[in-house]
């Protein structure tokens, strides 16, 4: 990244409003466009790149003319990373950003436990970094701003919905008046408080939970290590919980657990920061107040997440608390998972049903992260003398016995939801160990090969992949044969071999596949695989099914499965157990 790049400040962006073809005088009503994005945050901008990327014309609206105020979600995982780099736009990220992957626990004054989120080498990515969400949205608006298929719009506000048969249209009001804007899909992606979710009268159920936080960003120069600190009943805040991390730019997230009944006006006072931070770091200690914000939170979603031609992804679909960090990453995942089913369904690949399969996926997900987050939030703050003895007891406990640090829920950390029981998967018929059952997001590992992409996952997403572990003649000529013809299919399909690393890559060639070397034998083991060993995956980087061999036949079945092209006998419930054999 260059040093001007790093200097922009995105709070202080603004960008101009202009009149729209649908503005001109004499405009005549065209065909709708594909889809309508409604808000710029980094799930609208995410899923409008990832939309372009699959060649399909974007219309992104927002009502402002700025990026967010303030850091507000700063805690960017490695899946996140992973979806960041397959946009285009993962290398500033994680150039600007506070690589970490160590926490510690305090109970008062002493240090009770640490743990590791990536103990194991072998990752492009770190486990997280932190990075404040307007640098986020700069650079992600930076890209999508570079790609001519993207119509941003700025100071449009969306008042109006009707849903029509083929179609939705929008009524956006202007500084110039109001128009009518019509897609063939809409993604509301416009925040917690989302109009577009009142406008077809929905809510968000769930649970609001009574007691306020304080956000200080604080710019000094500290000595801290990039690590997570969290404090249960400090000398320093007495009674109550703290958070701190490391921001960019010497700034520092300080987060004050204030108790229901503060003030949350008078909380933000700089005269009563002031003497927090200070209690913190010291008397002596100087520093800046950068951004200062007290919230609550809740742990909601939407009933569906699908409502006809309106998608809605992030917070306008679901909300949970900070603790985990699973808000802003759950909303990027929900626009990796909505923008190639729209795609593939707009392209006539897959039938509309396939986005019924979106709503059912990223519901499970929002279920899993609205339990964790309780759970952390009911352990953080606890309501009753009961629940308050307990969490004290482990604290105290966690000092010394490690059992009891599993119990201890200072926010279980976002990770991918895997999507066991997707109708898109089709269930194992081979023995297999590891966590990349069908469902799961696909972890990565180095490989070498000639085009100086030296990580896995640069070679897998974007399309469905068939990812073969073993030199390409280990495919008889019959099933090499039937691959190619299934390439040819209507389904873009690429090829991927990971080969012994002590072959040479140059010398396995396949007319149209990309092969590579297990440069460390981590990709075999953290695939389970052997030689023939096959997997299918979706163009999200999630794995739909794998094999110990590579049955052409059954790959076809499951692409058609895959891209809701094949029968299905039911959908995915969020409390359903995994069955071994779903799909069969």
């Amino acid at each position: 990244m260059s040093s001007t790049e790093v200097d922009i400040d995105y709070q202080k962006q603004t960008y101009a409003y202009m009149p729209c073809a649908e503005q001109q005088p004499g405009h005549r009503a065209a065909s709708p466009h594909p889809v309508i994005v409604v808000g710029a945050g980094p799930v609208g901008l995410a899923t409008a790149i990832d939309l372009a990327r699959h060649d399909v014309p974007v219309v992104l609206v927002d009502d402002d003319c700025t990026l967010s105020t303030g850091s507000r979600a700063i805690c960017f995982a490695k899946r996140t990373l992973d979806i960041f780099d397959r946009l285009g736009c993962g290398d500033r990220m994680v150039d600007k950003g506070v690589r970490w992957h160590v926490g510690k626990v305090f109970l008062q004054d002493r240090q009770i436990y640490a743990f590791d989120l990536l103990p194991e080498a072998g990752h492009r990515r770190p486990a997280f970094i932190n990075l404040q969400q307007y640098y986020v949205e700069g650079y992600l608006l930076d890209c999508a701003r570079a790609m001519p298929n993207i119509d941003i719009r700025w100071k449009s506000r969306a008042v109006a919905v009707e849903q029509h048969p083929d179609h939705v249209a929008l009524t956006i009001e202007t500084p110039a008046g109001c128009y009518t804007l019509c897609g063939r899909y809409v993604v509301a992606a416009d925040g917690s408080r989302s109009p577009l979710r009142r406008m077809l009268g929905q809510e968000s159920h769930g649970h609001t939970f009574r007691d306020r936080f304080l956000i200080a960003d604080v710019k000094m120069e500290a000595p801290f290590p990039a690590e997570r600190w969290f404090w249960f009943d400090p000398p320093f805040h007495p009674n109550q919980s703290v958070l701190l991390h490391r921001q960019p730019d010497n700034v520092w997230r300080i987060d004050f657990q204030l108790g229901w009944d503060a003030d949350p006006v008078a909380e933000k006072a700089p005269e009563r920061v002031i003497p927090r931070v200070q209690a913190l770091l010291g008397p002596d200690a100087k520093f800046e107040l950068e951004w200062v914000s007290v919230y609550t939170f809740a742990c909601v979603r939407m009933d569906s997440f699908r409502h006809g031609r309106v998608l809605f992804a992030g917070d306008a679909a679901h909300g949970v608390s900070p603790f985990g960090a699973r808000g802003a990453n759950s909303g990027v995942q929900d626009a990796e998972n909505l923008a190639w089913k729209l795609a593939y369904v707009l392209q006539g690949k897959a039938p509309d049903s396939l986005l019924d399969t979106y709503a059912s996926e990223r519901e499970y997900a929002a279920d899993e992260n609205i339990r964790n987050s309780t759970r952390a939030t009911d352990f953080i703050t606890p309501k009753s003398a009961v629940s308050r003895v307990f969490r004290d007891a482990v604290l105290t406990l966690a000092r010394d016995h490690a059992f009891a640090r599993q119990l201890v829920n200072s926010g279980r950390l976002s990770v991918p939801a895997v999507l066991h029981d997707s109708t898109l998967n089709t269930a194992d018929a081979d023995a297999f160990g590891g966590a990349m059952a069908p469902g799961a997001a696909c972890v990565d590992a180095p490989v070498a090969d000639a085009a100086a992409k030296p990580w896995l996952l640069q070679h897998l997403g974007n399309a469905f992949v068939v990812l073969v572990f073993g030199p390409p003649a280990g495919l008889d000529a019959a099933q090499a044969e039937a691959l190619r013809t299934l390439q040819q299919g209507g389904i873009p399909l690429r090829v991927v071999f990971v080969t012994d690393p002590a072959i040479s890559a140059s010398a396995q060639a396949w007319p149209g596949a990309t092969v590579l070397r297990d440069a460390e034998g981590l990709a075999a083991s953290r695939y389970d695989a052997r030689a023939g060993t096959c997997y299918l995956i979706r163009p999200d980087q999630h794995v739909c099914a794998r094999w110990r061999g590579a049955d052409v036949a059954a790959i076809a079945a499951a692409l058609a499965r895959a891209t809701g092209n094949a029968p299905v006998s039911r959908t995915l419930t969020p409390s359903a157990p995994v069955q071994a054999a779903a799909l069969a």
